[in-house]
């Protein structure tokens, strides 16, 4: 096992260098140019989000397409990936992580335009869509799509199932003493009875546990900051200071103090808002809609809730704490942090992390069974399914290190033909933004 982690380390070291970071960070501040800034329609986007009515063919409403993606987005990552950011990049990639959702806004936008415009709608009414289809049907790049979604069904495991079963056990076994293989079958079971009901089902339970589990979490924050915040304002300075400071200060952008804060603020702002991943469009395809920029508007306002809020709260609580300074990683940070506060700190933590490991479970099965489905067709969707349900026990008493490298490394490889399909379309999406604020 330790050679395999070895491995994966090295690995990943390789696919989230230099170049993958560029492509993703300048694609982000690319798109956000040459749309003129969308990232303004932001508060028209959240209005459009909470609008419940049929406009169109697909299977689910604005709002449930937007709660599944948050479900998907909104989970470990927010919370576990944060202080391993923090742990392993300094207070200073919670800056990176955050300017990765302000400008990633613009990017989720573009995929959920190509996701709705080159969608597929069957005779019996069900959709399918998602960087698959706007690379097949949009460029013509089938070889490109098939890549795409063999690494969408590969990725689904780590970022949307293992890492996420893998969190909550080990918080369960270190705050309640409960071994991680009954964490791993309870979360198995109810998984099971959930996802076997399809996107209808598994948008139904999001549109419940999304709104309670989000506003729950972040009020628990602000509670938390007020009760420490003598020291707030030095962390928030910290935060914005260390990112551009230390080692990188001499070296530039390659200095090892900035590139360990750029490195994991933005692999970690990618696992937390997906912006650029392709992996929301997928869902967002399935919406009742006939305009893609509108669906695009809603879907764009994940990244703002789930980076620009969600995941900047849990950076700053983490900094704030001050235990990431004493060699804590991961889980181990995040309980140290929330555990300051003894008898609020911890339930924070539990009710948080168990309902947004829980929705991203729902959330990734749906975007891997597409993935499948679009591979092999209607038929492999129950064989993966189950898969599915088994990857949740393995997550949960596999190790912490080796499931985070094999979700980084599928990440990226994941990342790289939705970034291709979306400069190469970019026109498209342009053209499609202009006519609809012109009308």
């Amino acid at each position: 096992m330790e050679q395999l982690e070895r491995i994966l380390d090295i690995v990943n070291g390789y696919v989230w260098g230099i170049p993958l970071l560029v492509l993703l960070f300048g694609t982000h501040i690319f798109l956000t140019f040459r749309l003129g800034f969308i990232q303004k329609h932001i508060f028209r986007a959240i209005k459009l989000s909470v609008t419940r009515h049929k406009e169109g063919d697909g299977e689910i409403s604005h709002f449930g397409a937007l709660v599944t993606a948050l479900a998907a987005t909104i989970g470990t990552g927010n919370i576990v990936g944060v202080a391993t950011a923090v742990a392993a990049g300094g207070p200073g990639a919670v800056l990176w992580m955050w300017l990765t959702g302000v400008f990633g806004i613009a990017t989720k936008y573009s995929e959920a335009v190509l996701a709705v415009k080159y969608r597929v709608v069957r005779p019996d009414g069900t959709v399918a869509g998602g960087p698959m289809y706007a690379l097949e049907n949009g460029l013509g790049l089938k070889w490109l799509a098939i890549l795409f979604a063999v690494f969408t069904a590969v990725a689904a495991f780590g970022i949307g199932n293992m890492v996420q079963a893998n969190s909550i056990s080990v918080m369960f076994q270190e705050s309640f003493s409960i071994p991680k293989w009954i964490t791993g079958l309870i979360l198995m079971v109810i998984t099971a009875v959930v996802i076997l009901g399809g996107i209808k089902s598994i948008a139904k339970v999001c549109s419940v546990l999304v709104p309670f589990m989000a506003l729950f979490y972040v009020f628990g924050c602000i509670i938390f900051l007020i009760i420490r915040h003598d020291t707030l304002l030095h962390s928030v300075e910290h935060i914005f200071t260390s990112a551009f400071t230390g080692q990188a200060a001499i070296g530039g952008f390659l200095g090892a103090g900035m590139k360990e804060a750029v490195r994991f603020g933005i692999a970690r702002g990618l696992f937390s808002n997906e912006s650029g991943l392709g992996s929301a469009p997928i869902v967002a395809a399935a919406a009742q809609t006939k305009d893609p920029v509108r669906q695009a508007l809603v879907s764009s306002t994940g990244t703002f809730w789930d980076t620009v809020v969600v995941a900047a709260m849990t950076g700053i609580v983490v900094v704030n704490s001050g235990e990431w300074a004493n060699g804590l990683k991961g889980a181990e940070l995040t309980h140290a942090a929330f555990g300051q506060i003894h008898s609020f700190g911890p339930i924070l933590l539990t009710v948080g992390l168990l309902t947004f490991v829980f929705s991203t479970i729902l959330g990734w099965s749906y975007y891997g069974e597409k993935a499948v489905e679009y591979l092999f067709g209607t038929r492999s969707i129950i064989p993966y399914r189950l898969i599915w349900v088994l990857a949740v026990m393995v997550g949960s008493i596999a190790s912490l290190q080796s499931v985070w490298a094999f979700a980084d490394i599928a990440n990226g490889l994941m990342a790289i033909p939705n970034l291709v399909a979306l400069l190469l379309l970019h026109k498209v999406v342009v053209s499609e933004t202009k006519r609809y604020f012109n009308k």
